[in-house]
């Protein structure tokens, strides 16, 4: 749970930068793989982090005028990229406008009563949950996957060390 917003924008801007690296490695031919009817493609994972913004960020009286929870997924990687930083401002400049108390008012969250503080834990949490998917999607498309919290598998070698063991 956040506590003080001066926390939610440090937490904020480093989680928001490592989504936007990872979108910045999709293309537009990879968001329809993986192509099978059990498992959500890369653009359907990418889109469902945005929309997600207008959803759960709408409970806690955030607005947006860039996206809704109801857009059909872009054609291009770059346009859901570009949808997602323009979400991620949105939060980022309506939190950096709330007083540390505001972090502990209430809102209604899908029928249970959250202070603001948890459900912007929550939905940073939901979309780093989401974002590990989209390593693993990424690697079934063949593209490369940036590292987020260190070297990925293939970063590993341009800091002249041998990858781990898979």
């Amino acid at each position: 749970m956040f506590l003080t917003i001066d926390q939610f924008t440090a937490v904020w801007k480093g989680e928001t930068a490592a989504t936007l690296k990872l979108l910045s490695a999709l293309t537009d031919d990879s968001l329809a793989k993986p192509d099978r009817p059990d498992v959500r493609s890369l653009g359907r994972a990418a889109w469902h982090i945005v929309t997600t913004y207008p959803e759960m960020c709408g409970l806690m009286g955030i607005t947006f005028d860039s996206v809704t929870d109801k857009d059909s997924i872009p054609k291009s990687a770059e346009q859901i990229r570009q949808a997602y930083q323009k979400a991620s401002e949105t939060v980022l400049n309506n939190v950096s406008g709330w007083s540390d108390a505001d972090l502990l008012k209430k809102d209604d969250m899908y029928g249970e009563t959250w202070e603001r503080g948890k459900s912007l834990w929550a939905f940073l949490a939901h979309e780093i949950h989401h974002r590990g998917q989209m390593t693993i999607l990424m690697r079934l498309a063949g593209l490369k996957v940036p590292g987020l919290y260190g070297p990925s598998q293939e970063e590993w070698k341009q800091h002249g060390m041998e990858p781990p063991k898979v």
